[in-house]
C-alpha cells in the first residue's frame, strides 16, 4: 500500500430499518418496534432495547422479553429507498457522497473540513442539515479509511489523522462484521481488533483467505481500497439505452438484472470485481440523476442487480422521507441506464482454465435458469441451501435461482466446525441425525408397521427400551420385507419448555433383505419412514 487511507467523514444513521419502517410503512419508530430477518433480530427501537431485545435473538425469544413487540420483516429495497432523501440532503452540502449502505453514506473529509471550517464543524453542520431537511437524527464519525470512519460514527468520534490504529486496537473482533470469522479468532484467542492486526499478513491469508486478508488490513486501519485499486478503462462502463421511457419500479429491476449481468461478465472477463458502483440515468426531458454505491467486499451480479434496483426505485418513486419536499419524483421516465464500475480491485483467484474461461459454465447454466424464470415464473427454479436441523427435512430449504442463498436455521448440518472440534466445542445441534445423510427426504413420512420375528408389534416405551429387535416392515398397504440390521433408537426431544410445540420421536436406521436401507422414526406410537438411503 502507498500513502495513509484518505479522511474519511461518514454519517450514520442509526437503527436504519427501523426508521425506514416508519417513513415507508408508517410503523411508529418510537414504539416496540423490531425488524426481523431469517427469524433473527436484525435492528430494533430504543424502546424495544430498553425491554432486552438485542440484535440476533430469535423471534420468539424477542417477544418473550417484549410482549408488546411490533415484528417488522426485513425489506433492503424499503431501506435505500427511504434513505434515499437524507443522501440528497447531504449532498447539498457536499459533494461526492457514496452510499456505503441503507443508513450511511461516506464523504473525503478533506473538501467538507476546509470550507466548512474543520471536521468538527464541518461534522455538526452535516449533522443539523440531515436533521431540518429530513427530520432524522444522525451520528457522524471522521477518522483515516471508511471502516474506521464507520466505527468512529457509532461513537460520535472525530479520530485524529494518524490515530486510527490506536482506535481500533481496542474493538472487538466483532466489529469487522463478520461473524463466522470473529467466532474462529475467539476461539484461537484473538478477542480484540490489536491483537488480529498483529499477527503476519501472510500467515492470515494462508489461513483465512482472501475475505480474511481484507479483514486483516481493516483492523490494522488500513482501507482495503488502495489494493490493487485502478482507474477502469473506459469500455467497462455498460449502458442501456431506451426508446420508451422507463417510469414503472418492475421494468426497471428487469433493466437492472440485465445490465448488472453484463457488467459483471465484462469484468470478470478482465479478471476484475468491483467495490463501487456507480449509477447513472438520464430521462427523456434530459435530466441527469447519479449514486455511487459502496460495498465492503466484492460486488456479485445479483449484488450489483440489487443495488440497481433498490437506487431506481429510489429515483421513480420519489419518497419524499419525514420532510415531504425532497427528492422530487423524474419529470419523465429514463431513457438512458449506465453503470460505472467506479472502484475495481484484482479478483484474486480467477485464472483462466485450459479449455476456456473461469466460471463459463455455470454463467451459461445461469442465463437459462434465469430464461426458464423469465418463462415459468421465479418459483420454477429451486435450489437447495443446508442448514442446521435435526432431521433430514429440517436441514434443507429451496429458495428459487438468484434469491439470496440464507439458510432456514444456523450451524452446520453435517457437524460442528472443524476448528471447534479441536477446541473441544460444543456441536451447534445435538441430537442431529449422524453422517452419512440420506441420498433422498420424503415430501411426507410414510406410515408404517414394523414387526419381530413373532409377528408383534414393536414398540418404543418412554425409556427408549425396544420391546423386541425389528424383524419385518410393512410400509402402507404394501407387502412385508425382511429387516435384516438396524440401529437406534436416536431420540429427538424438542421444543419441550413449550406444549403447544412440543415433539418427541425415536429414529431408527433400517436395512433391508433386498439392500434397502430406510430412516424410520417411531412418534407417538406411529411408525414413519422419513427417507431413504443409497
Amino acid at each position: 500500500m502507498t500513502g495513509s487511507p484518505a479522511r474519511t467523514l461518514l454519517l450514520w444513521c442509526p437503527d436504519w430499518p427501523v426508521l425506514a419502517a416508519e417513513i415507508v410503512d408508517g410503523v411508529p419508530a418510537t414504539g416496540l418496534v423490531a425488524v426481523l430477518h431469517a427469524n433473527r433480530v436484525v435492528a430494533c427501537s430504543e424502546r424495544a432495547r430498553a425491554e432486552g431485545v438485542r440484535r440476533g435473538l430469535r423471534k420468539r425469544e424477542a417477544q418473550g422479553r417484549c410482549p408488546q413487540l411490533t415484528v417488522v420483516e426485513y425489506d433492503p429495497g424499503r431501506d435505500a429507498r427511504a434513505f434515499e432523501p437524507v443522501v440528497a440532503a447531504v449532498e447539498e452540502l457536499v459533494a461526492g457522497v457514496e452510499v456505503v449502505r441503507p443508513g450511511a453514506c461516506a464523504v473525503a473529509a478533506r473538501g467538507p473540513s476546509r470550507y466548512l471550517g474543520g471536521e468538527e464543524a464541518a461534522a455538526e453542520r452535516i449533522i443539523e442539515h440531515v436533521a431540518q431537511s429530513c427530520l432524522v437524527e444522525s451520528q457522524v464519525g471522521i477518522a483515516d479509511g471508511v471502516f474506521a470512519a464507520g466505527l468512529a460514527a457509532r461513537a460520535g468520534r472525530v479520530v485524529a489523522p494518524g490515530g486510527t490504529p490506536e482506535f481500533l486496537a481496542g474493538l472487538p473482533v466483532e466489529a469487522l462484521g463478520r461473524s463466522a470469522l470473529a467466532d474462529l479468532l475467539r476461539r484461537l484467542g484473538v478477542r480484540t481488533l490489536g491483537d488480529f492486526a498483529a499477527l503476519p499478513a501472510g500467515d492470515v491469508l494462508a489461513r483465512f483467505g482472501f475475505d480474511g486478508a481484507l479483514a486483516h488490513r481493516l483492523a490494522a486501519g488500513r482501507d482495503h481500497r488502495p489494493l490493487a485499486v485502478r482507474q477502469p478503462p473506459p469500455d467497462l462502463t455498460v449502458t442501456a439505452e431506451h426508446d420508451e421511457p422507463i417510469d414503472r419500479v418492475d421494468a426497471a429491476a428487469f433493466v437492472a438484472r440485465a445490465l448488472a449481468e453484463q457488467l459483471h461478465e465484462r469484468l470478470a472477463g478482465h479478471g476484475l470485481a468491483c467495490t463501487r458502483l456507480g449509477i447513472e440515468a438520464v430521462t427523456e426531458h434530459g435530466q441527469e440523476l447519479h449514486r455511487v454505491w459502496r460495498h465492503d467486499g466484492l460486488l456479485t451480479a445479483v449484488a450489483i442487480a440489487d443495488r440497481v434496483r433498490w437506487q431506481l426505485d429510489g429515483w421513480l418513486s420519489g419518497s419524499n422521507g419525514r420532510a415531504g419536499a425532497r427528492p422530487a419524483r423524474p419529470t419523465a421516465g429514463i431513457i438512458r441506464l449506465r453503470l460505472i464500475p467506479d472502484g475495481v480491485i484484482a479478483q484474486a483467484g480467477l485464472q483462466a482454465g485450459l479449455w476456456g474461461e473461469t466460471g463459463e459454465e455455470r454463467e451459461r447454466a445461469h442465463r437459462a435458469l434465469s430464461r426458464v424464470q423469465g418463462i415459468l415464473g421465479p418459483e420454477a427454479v429451486v435450489t437447495a441451501v443446508l442448514g442446521g436441523g435435526r432431521s433430514p427435512a429440517d436441514q434443507v430449504r429451496l429458495v428459487p435461482w438468484g434469491d439470496e442463498r440464507l439458510p432456514a436455521r444456523p450451524g452446520s448440518p453435517t457437524g460442528a466446525d472443524p476448528a471447534a472440534g479441536r477446541g473441544g466445542g460444543t456441536p451447534p445441534w445435538p441430537g442431529r441425525l449422524p453422517a452419512p445423510a440420506p441420498a433422498v427426504v420424503l415430501p411426507s413420512p410414510l406410515a408404517a408397521t414394523v414387526h419381530d420375528a413373532d409377528g408383534e408389534p414393536v414398540v418404543i416405551s418412554a425409556r427408549l427400551a425396544v420391546s423386541a429387535p425389528p424383524a419385518r416392515l410393512v410400509v402402507g398397504a404394501g407387502q412385508p420385507a425382511e429387516i435384516v440390521g438396524w440401529a437406534g433408537p436416536w431420540p429427538v426431544d424438542e421444543r419441550w419448555w413449550a406444549p403447544a410445540e412440543a415433539r418427541r420421536r425415536a429414529r431408527f436406521q433400517v436395512s433391508l433383505a433386498d439392500g434397502t436401507a430406510l430412516l424410520l422414526a417411531v412418534e407417538a406410537g406411529q411408525w414413519l419412514v422419513e427417507a431413504i438411503y443409497d
